[in-house]
């Protein structure tokens, strides 16, 4: 898969990645709306070219409070990220080429008040799902979110997942509708963060491709 291709959908008007990232762009800017003043950490995990965080900082009245870590493999992605995070001058954006999956990329930020999971559920096994659901204490802040995609299409993961987020101390705050063509979820946690120790592998990409 050319990962630095894909990002081309995300500019053809009323694509389904471009609805997409408009809802995704929305989440973050209630979120960092709705946090705790004072420093916001952010973590984005496979965060591509960073176009779900870096265009809502630009313009965000917070900006200046938040401190973020763009973890991505393309190094094709990265340098536009970097370019982005440059142009809007957000010095405090960190982007990071490497694995995404392996936790030791986000220590020293973690836990955050913001963690983005966007592309990451739709690519990897159920099992690799729920597993990386269960990092997510070690990785977000206790009151804060995790902002995640999935696709909608038969059988229907998101039901179960919600389930898995509850389980793990998180409470539903929004998600999509099954109608929508896709799936963008907020989950809440309200638990204690638990240490992030080590370095850990939470799934494998395998690709959307092969898992149909």
């Amino acid at each position: 898969m050319d990962w630095n291709g894909w990002h081309d959908e995300y500019d053809r008007p009323g694509s389904r990645l471009a609805r997409r990232l408009a809802v995704v762009q929305e989440r973050v800017r209630a979120a960092l709306d709705a946090a705790p003043g004072g420093p916001v950490r952010v973590i984005s995990m496979c965060a591509g070219q960073g176009r779900d965080v870096i265009p809502v900082l630009a313009g965000h009245p917070r900006r200046a409070d938040v401190r973020a870590r763009l973890v991505e493999l393309d190094p094709r992605n990265c340098e536009v990220a970097r370019a982005a995070a440059a142009a809007h001058g957000l010095d405090q954006v960190e982007v990071v080429a490497g694995d995404a999956a392996l936790t030791g990329g986000y220590a020293g930020l973690a836990p955050a008040g913001l963690v983005l999971a966007c592309g990451i559920f739709g690519n990897v096994t159920d099992e690799d799902v729920r597993r990386t659901i269960g990092f997510f204490p070690r990785l977000c802040a206790s009151g804060g979110r995790v902002i995640w995609t999935r696709h909608r299409e038969e059988p229907d993961l998101v039901p179960r997942m919600c389930g898995w987020f509850e389980e793990d101390g998180f409470e539903l705050e929004w998600v999509s509708e099954p109608g929508a063509g896709y799936g963008v979820g907020v989950h809440r946690f309200t638990g204690t963060p638990l240490p992030l120790e080590g370095t850990e592998r939470m799934f494998r990409f395998v690709g959307y491709d092969r898992l149909r």
